[in-house]
């Protein structure tokens, strides 16, 4: 939690933040020229990444830019990395860049810690999907980072025992509660799919398909609407399922997953695009049995999904060198060769729209599913846009705690929603936040 004092100023430097964003203040960052470059002579930039072989990745930039050096330095991600880069930028010694993830990036603004960028990205907005943009964009004019890697969620399902069953791919949502319904009186022991009240990033991805928005800014304020009636819709359609025992309970990630995705037990997953390395791992008798369809829908009709992860390049607002960091982020997450390169070096799904063209054939364990990479790009691009707010990890450990309570039976899921919302709105006005009513 951070202390009163820190809170305060982090509140104050977001609208600061926010206002040089709309007006043009001295945050920006403009890009360097080639003249202005040379004139300040070599720089090395210092780059936080957890991406794999990012340094085989920045070795060729750092070959065809001998003025702009970077030097990577490998993180290990998630909340451990947001908080050190946090700590660096308040004590004065942050790294020139951070790799981001989107869910985090609003706690780095509020922090002042890291710069606008808005001056120098002005080419490159259309290199990415209006969702994908809007989360670095925290939906103001300000762009505090740029878009790297991505999690559209689509739905994993199986095949063959969709066949079995005499199941379709589910278009909508009430589609899906049919095909959970008729599988589930089939064998009792199978399950078309699980609510994990262990993993909220599934959940908000959820909740932003069905048009959710959990926070926005509004002037100088921020908005919390966690309770509003998409994400109530979602909760609701989740809790029914589960109450009606027509879909499990059992958390993600956990040995018993695992084993219902691997012996047939455990029919769909709504996951995200890095789904194929988890089923992969966890469930390797699956192999060319799983495929992939977009989520279903509430709507018949409709083209909607969310977001599940993801990741952004950021330059710290304390970089000496940001007009340079920005030229390097920029290349790392637009040029052709360098999205190729995070596709085979770094593992990665890219956020840039024409990042595609390097995933040229579909995962060794899709192999059954040789379009599985256009139908990726397809579903990405029907992603809704979302703002993530300052103290997510808050609202996210709210989740975890409210609705395992809800799954257990001891509470509904729309009081789950409620106790995210009072506790996400109790800690923001305790940290000084402004909100709007």
């Amino acid at each position: 939690m951070r202390s009163g004092r820190l809170a305060v100023a982090g509140a104050a430097a977001l609208a600061l933040a926010l206002s040089a964003g709309c007006s043009g203040g001295s945050r920006e960052t403009a890009a360097p020229t080639a003249a202005q470059t040379s004139a300040a002579g070599p720089v090395t930039l210092s780059y936080w990444s957890w991406v794999p072989n990012m340094d085989k990745i920045v070795a060729v930039w750092n070959k065809a830019h001998p003025d702009i050096q970077v030097s990577v330095s490998k993180q290990a991600g998630g909340d451990d990395a947001a908080a050190k880069f946090l700590t660096a930028a308040k004590a004065g010694n942050p790294p020139d860049l951070i790799q981001a993830e989107y869910q985090m990036l609003p706690s780095f603004v509020a922090a002042d810690a890291v710069a606008d960028l808005t001056a120098g990205t002005t080419q490159i907005k259309g290199e990415f999907g209006e969702g994908i943009w809007g989360l670095v964009t925290l939906g103001t004019d300000a762009v505090y980072a740029i878009p790297q890697d991505s999690g559209p969620m689509m739905l994993y399902y199986r095949k063959d025992l969709f066949d079995k069953y005499g199941v379709q791919v589910p278009q909508t949502w009430d589609e899906y509660a049919e095909a959970a319904r008729k599988v589930h009186k089939a064998d009792p022991k199978v399950y078309l799919g699980t609510f994990s009240s262990k993993d909220p990033g599934s959940f908000a991805g959820l909740a932003q398909q069905a048009g959710a928005q959990w926070w926005s800014i509004q002037g100088e304020s921020w908005k919390v609407a966690i309770d509003d009636d998409a994400t109530k819709k979602v909760a609701d359609y989740w809790g029914g399922l589960v109450k009606e025992g027509v879909i499990d309970g059992q958390p993600y990630f956990t040995p018993e997953w695992n084993k219902a995705l691997n012996d047939g037990t455990l029919l769909t997953w709504p996951s995200a695009v890095w789904g194929p390395g988890v089923l992969s791992s966890n469930a390797p008798k699956g192999k060319g049995k799983w495929a992939i369809a977009p989520l279903p829908q509430w709507s018949a009709g409709e083209k909607a999904t969310g977001f599940w992860g993801g990741s952004s390049t950021a330059v710290a607002q304390k970089s000496p060198n940001q007009a340079a960091a920005t030229q390097f982020a920029t290349w790392l997450n637009t040029d052709p060769e360098a999205l190729s390169l995070l596709v085979t070096e770094g593992a990665v799904y890219p956020a840039a729209t024409k990042g595609g063209a390097a995933l040229t054939s579909a995962p060794d364990y899709f192999s059954n599913q040789p379009d599985f990479w256009q139908q990726t790009a397809d579903i990405s691009a029907t992603a809704r846009g979302f703002t993530f707010g300052p103290d997510v990890n808050v609202t996210y450990n709210a989740f975890k705690d409210a609705f395992d309570k809800a799954v257990q039976g001891t509470s509904s899921f729309s009081d789950a929603v409620k106790v995210m919302q009072e506790t996400t709105v109790a800690d923001m006005q305790k940290s000084g936040f402004q909100l709007a009513q």
